[in-house]
């Protein structure tokens, strides 16, 4: 058995000095939101009549993952609470993740009991039991009873079930729902086209300002990390370490997610290897190990079909690394095989033709439409849009397991 001296645990961390900073859900304080200026002065111009007590504008923000659209929303919300109480405006905010409640009952649970002071409202909020139209009835009586104004941020908004939740929160007060209280909605989403599956009369009351957050250049990259470089102990960090890492995350995807979590997992190989400094070298180790993280986790829990198509993509984007894509009749050939390999039934072509779709609702494919004229007619083509190689490798450690 070993004793008290034994080394087992490292009580003081070499390499990291606040790793709570590289952690993707942390709200940075002032300051540390770079390259995001016009897009947080845009942002409060469009809410800030609630610091006065007044409506402010309903908000939809567009922009690929890791461009900053949560991160400037809940810090403009934030500003607002504090600035609106210094003009004695009783304000708060509620977020939302949308691809967690995905259903309208969910969401306005969540909402309701984000905002709701029990000792104050004397009204409880269970989280299931009641139906969608008392949890809403609850949520009215507690935003006239607590506040002047509240905003609602919806992140991931494209992921809710239907737009039912937008028309009741958009149309609150006009619809004589709330008389005390202002109601504003902050819409985040992924997809830039989600607008145009949205309910009409949703559309004109919740897009009445619109943003479109670009991803990130290296240089923003760069300051971002290097605002959050305070993560790690002093003279750790190789100078040219972040400078790689934003080059890096600049060519592939502008993300400062995945921006963060590169250095942060070359911190952690660095622990690991026992090295004294966080070198440029691990980076790249970094790089495929985050991918393959962030891969894992968008795939868990998914069917065993559902993996065998992904294997399949995977399996022609590895073999035709210059084809732009390929037809759902070819992906369902290589699928086939794979389920004959697996010793399983294949599922039809229109089961597969689902879970396709399934696939690029996660962003994991895009889904292109083409027309191959009178003689063929209209066909789709399937492109992954994470790296085969992590797709293939991750796949192959689920089969083994």
């Amino acid at each position: 058995m070993p004793n008290a001296s034994d080394d087992l645990f490292t009580r003081e961390d070499p390499i990291f000095a606040n790793k709570e900073l590289l952690e993707i859900n942390h709200l940075p304080g002032e300051g540390r939101i770079v390259g995001r200026d016009d897009e947080i002065s845009n942002l409060a111009t469009a809410v800030n009549p609630a610091i006065f007590g007044q409506s402010p504008s309903n908000v939809l923000i567009y922009g690929k993952t890791g461009t900053g659209k949560s991160l400037c929303a809940k810090y403009v919300s934030q500003r607002l609470v504090e600035t609106a109480s210094e003009e004695a405006v009783k304000a708060t905010f509620a977020y939302v993740d949308c691809a967690q409640d995905t259903t309208e009952t969910q969401a306005v649970q969540t909402i309701a009991d984000s905002v709701n002071r029990s000792e104050v409202t004397g009204i409880k909020v269970p989280d299931k039991g009641l139906s969608t139209s008392t949890y809403y009835k609850r949520l009215w009586r507690i935003l006239d009873a607590q506040y002047d104004v509240v905003l609602i941020i919806l992140d991931e908004i494209d992921k809710l079930s239907d737009d039912d939740i937008l028309m009741q929160l958009s149309r609150a007060g006009e619809a004589g729902k709330i008389d005390q209280c202002k109601l504003g909605v902050i819409g985040i989403s992924n997809k830039i086209q989600y607008k145009d599956r949205m309910d009409e009369r949703v559309k004109s009351s919740l897009c009445e300002r619109e943003f479109v957050f670009p991803p990130y250049d290296a240089n923003q990259l760069r300051d971002i990390m290097d605002a959050r470089s305070d993560a790690f102990r002093d003279g750790v960090l190789d100078p040219s370490t972040i400078p790689r890492a934003a080059a890096l995350a600049a060519r592939e995807h502008g993300d400062a997610r995945k921006a963060i979590d590169i250095l942060r997992y070359a911190g952690e190989i660095a622990q690991s290897t026992a090295a004294s400094t966080v070198r440029e070298e691990f980076v790249t180790q970094a790089r495929q190990r985050a991918e393959t993280d962030r891969f894992r986790e968008l795939i868990r829990g998914s069917t065993p079909h559902s993996r065998y198509v992904l294997q399949a993509l995977a399996m022609l984007s590895l073999s035709n690394e210059r084809q732009d894509g390929f037809r759902t009749s070819r992906v369902y050939e290589v699928y086939e095989n794979i389920c004959t390999g697996q010793g399983s039934d294949s599922l039809s072509l229109r089961r597969v033709r689902d879970l396709l779709k399934e696939h690029a609702f996660l962003d994991i494919i895009e889904q292109s439409k083409h027309s191959g004229g009178s003689a063929e007619g209209s066909y789709t083509k399937h492109q992954l849009l994470e790296d085969p190689q992590v797709v293939r490798d991750v796949l192959s450690e689920e089969v083994g397991t």
